[in-house]
């Protein structure tokens, strides 16, 4: 669907207005016109749009093709999704980290927005879980990767890209554990509930909704936010998230939008994550991988260094980044199409042209 920019910030900037002069009822009909004259002003709540002008992303073999090859499982072609075709192709980029990632190293995908991030995480994690299915242990209930954000809004999208994934593969269970997850309710009720609030969306038999069916039998992929997750650890109810028999199967832990983390929030961060990372890898033979994921994190290469400090001060891992040594480089960063390979340049007018505009103006 195609979004006209100028008519979408002129809705937001009016939705945005409305919703302020509801929030601010002022009883004094002189402060109320004020207050409603000044939310009026030009640039005061919405600057733009601003666009920019980026070159395409080089494009390379599809998920496919990396079956094909021996990277990727072949239960790939078993999702029979449309938001991950199995014949479309992938970005270098997206190549490159899934690639990375399979060979269990710890990653930061640095690339842009709209670069296709999510499936550098989501198909190594799919990859890995393929493999337990093939090994015969995917039947087995436990977390395999806990997906962390640091909003419920983004946790919510990566739900609805969840249950259109998985939907054709119910093996495969994932659940969304936050403070508005039900509690006390069964699960009938619980979706009874969902569906109010989300009547668009599909309740998938291998998603779970309250928080006692997670305690139970904790789902191969959990989605949470980090104030939850100190909870997680701290509450007896959720234990089996992290110990016994249904805690030794920890394999991946994905951070999103890692760049909000800095400072003190940082630091609170670090300590948490160190937290899980004790309290899990105790309890099984594997190693913990890692993956964050940022569009703003770090300004080029330049930056790498710090950006691998950052990253290994965050999670107390390994990662790396050696000059000219593809297998030492832990940040995955976008391969763009120059511009000289686009083609014939088309709309380029005459001086004569770009004259006679200006004086329309």
């Amino acid at each position: 669907m195609a979004i006209h920019p100028l008519k979408t910030t002129d809705h937001i900037r009016q939705t945005y207005i409305r919703y302020l002069k509801t929030i601010k009822p002022f009883q004094d009909e002189g402060f109320r016109d004020a207050f409603a004259e000044a939310l009026e002003e030009p640039n005061m709540l919405v600057k733009g749009p601003l666009v920019e002008i980026a070159l395409p992303y080089k494009k390379g073999n599809s998920i496919k093709d990396l079956v094909e090859e021996g990277v990727l499982s072949k239960k790939f072609a078993d999702l029979n999704s449309p938001d991950l075709p199995y014949d479309r192709p992938l970005y270098e980029h997206q190549i490159k980290a899934v690639k990375k990632a399979v060979k269990e190293r710890n990653l930061v995908v640095a690339t842009g927005t709209g670069s296709g991030k999510t499936e550098t995480f989501l198909v190594p994690i799919l990859n890995y879980l393929f493999r337990e299915e093939e090994a015969g242990t995917l039947s087995k209930p436990g977390v395999r990767a806990m997906l962390l954000y640091p909003m419920n809004a983004l946790a919510n999208d990566q739900m609805k890209r969840l249950r259109r994934l998985l939907e054709n593969y119910p093996k495969i269970t994932f659940g969304r554990y936050i403070g508005e997850t039900d509690d006390n309710l069964s699960r009938d009720k619980a979706i009874e509930n969902f569906l109010k609030i989300y009547p668009q969306e599909k309740a998938n038999k291998n998603e779970l909704f309250t928080r006692s069916e997670m305690q139970i039998a904790p789902p191969h992929i959990l989605l949470t936010n980090y104030a939850m997750l100190e909870y997680l650890l701290l509450r007896p109810a959720d234990s089996s998230l992290f110990d016994g028999p249904t805690g030794k199967f920890w394999h991946f832990i994905t951070l999103d939008e890692a760049h909000v983390y800095d400072g003190a929030n940082a630091t609170e961060m670090a300590m948490l994550l160190r937290r899980v990372a004790d309290r899990v890898v105790g309890a099984q033979l594997g190693k913990l991988q890692v993956i964050a994921t940022s569009a703003t994190l770090g300004g080029g290469r330049k930056d790498f260094p710090e950006v691998i400090e950052f990253s290994k001060n965050l999670f107390n891992k390994s990662f790396e980044w050696v000059e000219g040594e593809e297998d030492r480089q832990d940040i995955v960063e976008a391969d763009r199409v120059p511009i000289e390979n686009l083609g014939t340049i088309w709309g380029a007018g005459s001086p004569a042209l770009y004259k006679e505009l200006a004086e329309l103006v």
